[in-house]
């Protein structure tokens, strides 16, 4: 039996495969340490939570729009001005929004410049679409505007940005984003814009998001997620923002894959709209102080960019690497004496480093600190 070549040239996911790994040990009665797995640590907020009970209880199990609950849409439109409901589709999470705008968009050779280190999964879903994924280095986790710009080619189909980063916690200023929507705009590209971890913005830093800026609109794609904000992560809720006729295709895309997403999952996410902004505030502030508190813990062991935004450390490790280690071989040699899971930095393409996920509770942050610090 013989599988396509696409397929065989697709890693699995490098931070989900953690999760088996890590029930494997607890299994073993090894104390375990996550801060591999990028979740928060607070509960789903109640309102979500009777939503969908309730949403149960209706029998409201059956197929839906294959765009999403027009009741969410509309909701979802209401945050983006000028826009309607047929900008919004709702997916099985913002990763599944990526897959299906990379499928959509791209046809084989195309290329989509991407700034690393990145989020895992971007590269494997443009290549699944056929594309060819193109790495630019950051400077100090901040956008290399020239260097982005200096690889379009004829072959550029797209530009993706995903701010605050995932593995860095950057947080790219709105002179940036200004720059790549007047590359975007001189060469034809589309925009993606990864914004999972749009409202986890620290330090009265401003939330810039490209759709703040309206000359980029008619070529940009958000998505955006339930997952984070809320601790919703297994109720695989997402949303992407498009042009109407980029949303049209999603759709027909959609169509064919899940038909709809979860449907009493979208009564809680409709749920969590309806909510004021005042636990995503307090939540905000808490990651806040926990960013300060891991931050300090991890400068006394390495030397690491202070994150603006989202809830991982992204330090560099290179200095404790044995003759001939990898990042991986780093974070294997952690788990195995320390019981503290992390998570590599070649796995976003930036060899030397460790992504730490700070969203923990405080005990658990020094606790894994202290063993971490214990082993080297």
């Amino acid at each position: 039996m013989k599988l396509s070549k696409r397929i065989q040239t697709v890693e699995g996911s490098k931070t989900a495969r953690f999760i088996p790994l890590l029930d494997a040990l607890k299994r073993q009665g090894r104390s375990v340490i996550s801060m591999a797995i990028g979740e928060p640590a607070d509960d789903t907020p109640a309102p979500v939570i009777d939503a969908t009970k309730r949403a149960l209880d209706r029998q409201q199990t059956r197929y839906s729009d294959m765009a999403g609950l027009i009741d969410l849409r509309n909701a979802l439109a209401g945050r983006f001005a000028g826009c309607g409901q047929d900008n919004i589709v709702v997916f099985n999470g913002s990763k599944q929004a990526l897959y299906t705008i990379f499928q959509c968009i791209c046809d084989p050779g195309d290329q989509v410049i991407i700034p690393v280190p990145c989020w895992v999964s971007f590269a494997e879903q443009v290549k699944l679409a056929g594309g060819e994924p193109v790495f630019v280095a950051t400077a100090d986790h901040q956008l290399d505007v020239d260097a982005m710009a200096a690889a379009v080619s004829d072959k550029t189909k797209a530009i993706l940005i995903n701010s605050p980063n995932n593995p860095t916690g950057a947080v790219y200023p709105r002179q940036d984003l200004e720059r790549i929507a007047r590359l975007a705009i001189q060469h034809d590209l589309m925009v993606i814009a990864d914004e999972a971890y749009d409202f986890f913005v620290y330090d009265n830093l401003p939330r810039s998001s490209f759709y703040d800026l309206e000359t980029v609109r008619d070529r940009l794609i958000i998505t955006r997620s339930f997952s984070k904000h809320y601790a919703m992560t297994g109720f695989r809720v997402g949303y992407a923002v498009a042009p109407s006729a980029v949303a049209t295709a999603m759709i027909r895309l959609q169509s064919h894959l899940t038909g709809n997403v979860c449907t009493f999952a979208q009564h809680g996410a409709m749920a969590a709209l309806e909510m004021n902004d005042g636990l995503l505030i307090q939540r905000r502030a808490d990651l806040q102080r926990k960013r300060d508190l891991a931050f300090d813990q991890v400068s006394g062991l390495f030397p690491c960019i202070r994150p603006q935004g989202a809830f991982y450390l992204f330090p560099d490790i290179s200095g404790h690497l044995h003759q001939g280690e990898t990042s991986g071989d780093f974070a294997t040699r952690i788990l195995e004496k320390s019981g503290v899971a992390v998570v590599p930095g070649e796995d976003f393409g930036m060899d030397g480093h460790v992504r730490i996920c700070f969203a923990a509770p405080d005990d658990q942050l020094l606790a894994a600190f202290k063993r971490i610090r214990e082993v080297l």
